[in-house]
Parts: structure tokens; sequence; C-alpha cells
């Protein structure tokens, strides 16, 4: 299976808060903002491996500004790293100013997918070559946030964790 560029997988999609997208307090509501980024992520985790993904986790997500009533929301999305069968996807969510048309990033979380076959089964995916500095970031994280998943869940023993050992190793020295 050939690698592919990260790049890629990107895809975008903008919406308009709407009234009925927004709590009391005429913020969007998190839970409509989850599902806009597991609608866009999930198209390129399917742009990555050209399968049909499913949801695994929500690893993070980061609410770090409020989104308000009749701001145009955009949401970026990449593959950061494949695994055998799950893919590690970056969402970057910014609020475009109503005056100038620039971008302020407010929120950003990342998702797994797994890609699966017609039965449900997961199958492999291609590897994934970062190419940015930003990419190559993510790329190197999305490894230890992995590791950490499996030791969180069970799956793994912290001692078999070699990139965290390794970052907990550079920190205390």
């Amino acid at each position: 299976m050939k690698a592919k560029k990260a790049s890629e997988s990107y895809a975008v999609s903008s919406e308009i808060v709407l009234p009925n997208d927004t709590n009391t307090l005429g913020n969007l509501m998190g839970g409509k903002l989850l599902h806009w980024m597991d609608i866009v992520s999930a198209i390129a985790a399917h742009r990555h491996c050209r399968r049909v993904v499913v949801t695994a986790s929500v690893n993070n997500v980061s609410f770090n500004h409020p989104i308000k009533l009749g701001d145009v929301v955009t949401l970026e999305s990449k593959v950061s790293r494949a695994f055998s069968t799950s893919m590690e996807v970056f969402i970057d969510v910014y609020v475009e100013d109503h005056s100038t048309g620039g971008k302020k990033k407010c929120n950003e979380a990342i998702y797994t997918f797994v890609a699966v076959d017609q039965v449900g089964s997961p199958i492999a995916v291609p590897e994934i070559i970062p190419e940015t500095e930003q990419e190559k970031e993510r790329y190197a994280g999305a490894l230890r946030r992995r590791q950490l998943s499996l030791i969180l869940a069970g799956k793994m023993k912290p001692a078999e964790a070699t990139e965290l050992k390794a970052l907990f190793n550079l920190i205390t020295k």
C-alpha cells in the first residue's frame, strides 16, 4: 500500500451559527460543534484511505473561545498519522471576523477513525508522509498520544511506551 501525503486528506467545511445551534447564552452548543468536527474529520480519514471509516474515539477537544450566534465557522481537518488500521485526524476550528474576513482559531480537536470493510472488520490504511513543520509535529505527537491512550485503556503496559519514556527522560534531564 502506497503512503500518502497528509495534505491529500485535507478537508474543509464552513457553517453559520443559527439560533437553533446556540445555548441560552447565544453561544454555539458544544455538541453541535462536535457533530461538525466529526463530519469534517471523517471526510479527511476517508480521503486518506478511500474506505468506510468509523469514529473510534474523540481524544481531545479544546473549547478555547466561545462561538457566537451569526458567526461563520470554518473547520479544517487533516490526517496527522496513520497506524495499521486507524488514523488520527486533527481538526482546527476558526471563526471569521465579520468586518475583515480574517480567521481566528477558537477550537481544536483530535479524533481517531478506523477503516473498515463491508462487514465492519478493520482493514489496513496507508502510511502518512508529513511535509510541513506542523504536520511533522503532529505526526510525532500522535504516537505519544496513541501510547497514552493504550495505557489508559489497559491495552499497553507503561514500560512498553517507548515514546512516552523518551519524552519523560528528556524532561527529567
